[in-house]
Parts: C-alpha cells; structure tokens; sequence
C-alpha cells in the first residue's frame, strides 16, 4: 500500500507561531512521478510547509503523509526514500566535501549509487571533495548540497530554491537531472523564487499567500489564461494615438512602438480588426509566461482578501 496513492499529500496542514500561522488548513496533493512547482511571496509559508513535510517541524494540526508514511513517526522508514535540500544549506565548515556527503549518506541509511555520477556531472573534482566546506564558494556548496539530495536516488525529492548560486552551465545539468528523475518516475516538489524556471521543469504549480493555498493550476493552463504581450511599430511617424478596440489592452508607447496586452480569447479577432485600420510594420506576440500569471493570482488573492475583511 505504501506504493499507492500520492506522493505527497496535506490534509488541513496548520503550523502556527504564537498567534501568527506560518501555515493555516493547507491541502495539497502531489501525484507520484511528477515535478510540482511550490510558489509564493517571501513570508508566505513555503518554507514552514516544507520543513513540516521532511519533519524538521511538528505541525499544530492537520495530517502529512509522504510516500503514505508519516514523516515523524515513520521517519526511519522514510529517510531512504526521501532527498531534501533546504533553502539555507549549513554544512560542517570543518568536513571536506567526501566526508560531507558519506556523513549524509550515513545518515539516509541508503546506499549512495549515484554519489560519483553526480559529482562527476555537476563539476565537483576529486580534489574540490577533498578540501574542507570552509574553502568552497557559495555555488561549490549548492552542488554538495545537490549530491547529497540525490545520491541515494530517492523516490521524492524536495528541492528548495535549488539553482541558488549555480552558474549556467550546471543549470542546464540540473534541469537535465530533473528530466531524467521524471522519466524514471520519481517525484520533485520544487520551491523557488525563479519563476522562468518553474515554468520550464514544472508540470503543476501551486501557490500559497500568508500561509493559505490559492490556486493549484497546471502550468500549461495559467499561461493560456493569461493576456499575451502584443508588440506593434507603426510606419507612419506619428507616434502615440488613440487606438480604437486597443485602448483597452493597456496600451504602452514608446515612440512608434506600442506595446499591449490581448486577452487570448481577443487576440486573433481583436489583432485583424487593429491590422485593418492601422499602419503596422511590424507585429510580434510573446508567449504568455508563469511571472504574469503569478501576478494576477496574487492580485486576486489580495483583492478577495480585502473584501472579506
């Protein structure tokens, strides 16, 4: 049975400090084999709700199951199952970088199949693993912190704000590792600041304000929703105007250049009936991103909230 069901699964998930509830009644579900982009605001509880699901907190109220295991009680059961990286990784500045991940390992109780591979890929030396923690730079650091995640190839990892201080190149080795952890069915919850990047790795995304969910949505269906960005140049030479059906579009001019934002519903029968009456030289249309929806939904969420008190 513990091979069944989600693979991450909150059910009125509440962790409060004092009075101030770091998270309040958080349901969520996270389906096995998937890559789950975890978003909010700093503050909005992202990091309570993590350390609450690798059992570094103990929730007030509310039911956590990872893997169908209890990640208190059955924390032995758990911990060769599950990778953790957190957002502020602290290492022992004494321990080179061998000594770091066997420690790690040790202590996931798994056996470390992977641990060369992934120092070999993210660019980790034997004579970088053989200095001291103290000597590495931040991004040096991040990669142990990766190693350590996912040298036991675990069913679950979870990753927050994982790509902090890596260079591009080892970006693109990391996103190659989140595609193959999927393809061999493993399952990523992924929290991070960085919304280009969620919206490349991440299937699903949800997304959390003042401890609270506010939507859940595939990202494939927040960027369909959104308002496309619209980039017309005028050939005329006469700079700003009024510009009919487009005025509602928010429009934005620089010189000759207006640019606008089209409702997906409006753009082809809205752009051919602008098209007909204006001299354009020049159109071009962005694909709607992930950091304009997470904008909206945060707006609504603000505004709806305002209503209510």
């Amino acid at each position: 049975m513990e091979r069944e069901g989600p693979a991450i699964e909150l059910a009125g998930l509440s962790k409060y400090y004092g009075r101030k509830a770091g998270v309040d009644h958080l349901d969520l579900t996270v389906r096995r084999g998937e890559i789950f982009g975890f978003l909010g605001p700093n503050g909005a509880g992202k990091t309570t709700t993590i350390r609450c699901l690798v059992g570094l907190l103990r929730p007030n109220t509310g039911r956590i199951r990872l893997l169908g295991l209890d990640p208190v009680a059955d924390h032995r059961r758990l911990a060769p199952r599950i990778g953790y990286l957190p957002g502020e990784l602290r290492l022992y500045p004494e321990l080179t970088g061998a000594q770091t991940l066997r420690l790690l390992g040790d202590l996931q109780r798994a056996a470390t199949s992977r641990r060369a591979e992934l120092c070999e890929r993210l660019g980790l030396s034997s004579a970088d693993l053989a200095r001291p923690v103290r000597e590495y730079s931040r991004g040096m650091k991040q990669k142990l912190g990766l190693v350590q995640a996912l040298q036991h190839d675990p069913e679950l990892v979870v990753l927050d704000e994982p790509t902090e201080g890596l260079d591009p190149l080892v970006q693109e080795v990391f996103f190659a590792l989140l595609e193959e952890a999927t393809h061999a069915g493993r399952t990523v919850l992924l929290s991070s600041h960085v919304l280009p990047e969620v919206q490349r790795a991440c299937g699903r995304v949800a997304l959390v304000r003042a401890g609270r969910l506010v939507a859940v949505r595939s990202v494939s269906t927040l960027r369909e929703e959104r308002a496309r960005r619209v980039r017309l140049v005028l050939a005329d030479g006469r700079g700003a105007r009024g510009l009919g059906l487009a005025e509602h579009w928010s429009p934005r001019w620089h010189g000759d250049e207006v640019r606008l934002l089209v409702p997906p519903a409006e753009l082809v029968a809205g752009l051919r009936e602008v098209l007909a009456v204006l001299p354009v030289a020049d159109l071009s249309v962005e694909e709607a991103g992930l950091d304009e929806a997470f904008l909206d939904l945060y707006r609504q969420d603000v505004e709806a909230a305002e209503v209510r008190s």
